[in-house]
């Protein structure tokens, strides 16, 4: 009998997760206005720098003013053509977590290269730059069979699911803060900031964020900071039509 209790309680546990999985549509509205001063950020651990042939020793590029120094790497840049926003799908969690999680799976380490937290395992809104970010390590976040995301693409994890909630405000604060950051340094047209259902056949990162406006937010945080939007390089024929909607 306690067996049996025991199969129930695993499966409605299975349905639960089953049923936070994401949706399609996105009726994303109100959302705040974007500012560079943000909340603060944090990084999860230092870089393995003997890792990487690409390891500048002792060089480390001073931020811009405004901008964490943790958000700087310690390597020569990879050429980043995408950024890949994601949901965590989960109503807790940060980096820590993420990266025993993504262990568990197989994975060598945390897959995205930034997670922003939602005030349960780190502050609202916490930018943490994961491991893979300072030694500027191909991805593990939107695996394609091209793989053109995981090896041009920075991913950006915000947790919650959002699926059945909205960011919060300083949430939405940080990845504007983030994206024009990563746009300005990394030359990346608003064409390639994508949700992560942009790469594959997937909800994520969920019915109430909706890339459009975050690409909008992005772009008045640029203007406000004297920057312009970096210009469209797509090539003749590329194919960055979104796989779910935008």
């Amino acid at each position: 009998m306690l067996l049996r209790k025991r199969n129930m309680i695993l499966g409605l546990g299975g349905l639960m997760l089953i049923a936070a999985g994401c949706q399609e549509n996105d009726t994303t509205t109100n959302w705040p206005t974007p500012s560079f001063e943000g909340p603060s950020s944090a990084q999860t651990s230092a870089p393995q720098v003997a890792s990487n042939s690409s390891i500048l020793p002792g060089y480390v590029k001073p931020a811009p003013a405004g901008i964490p120094q943790s958000w700087m790497p310690i390597a020569r840049p990879r050429d980043w053509q995408f950024i890949v926003i994601h949901h965590s799908a989960t109503f807790y969690g940060g980096a820590a977590r993420f990266d025993r999680e993504h262990r568990q799976r197989g994975f060598d380490e945390l897959g995205y290269d930034f997670v922003i937290g939602n005030g349960t395992d780190t502050r609202d809104g916490q930018v943490e730059v994961g491991p893979r970010w300072p030694i500027q390590k191909w991805g593990a976040h939107a695996g394609t069979p091209d793989e053109r995301y995981n090896n041009f693409g920075i991913g950006i994890c915000l947790v919650g699911n959002f699926d059945v909630q909205r960011p919060s405000a300083r949430q939405l604060q940080s990845l504007a803060k983030l994206v024009a950051f990563l746009q300005e340094t990394y030359h990346i047209p608003a064409s390639h900031i994508l949700g992560h259902r942009n790469t594959k056949p997937t909800d994520c990162p969920g019915r109430y964020v909706n890339i459009a406006t975050v690409r909008s937010m992005a772009a008045r945080n640029l203007a406000e900071s004297g920057f312009a939007e970096p210009p469209d390089r797509r090539v003749a024929g590329e194919m960055l039509r979104p796989i779910g909607r935008e």
